[in-house]
């Protein structure tokens, strides 16, 4: 883990947790699917991998939280949508 970018956060630790109220009764354990229709019809290929993608997301979520975080130390109301 690059500490540089994650200051404060050892591997293992748990950063995020999931409240068992916002699973649907109807939740599927897992999601798959497979581009080979889109690959076939449309000539669709990716052009990055799910890591990428995943590592782009992080970094763009990081990034915001950082924002944020100046705003509010500079007295600024920072609005963050949750959802309910």
């Amino acid at each position: 883990m690059n500490k540089d970018i994650t200051p404060g956060i050892s591997e293992g630790d748990v950063i995020v947790r999931v409240s068992s109220r916002y699973f649907r009764p109807a939740e599927v354990e897992t999601l798959l699917g497979d581009p080979a229709k889109a690959k076939q019809i449309l000539g669709w290929v990716p052009e990055i991998t799910v890591e990428q993608m995943c590592a782009e997301m992080v970094s763009h979520d990081l990034n915001q939280a950082r924002k944020n975080a100046l705003l509010k130390q500079n007295g600024f109301l920072v609005q963050v949508a949750r959802e309910s």
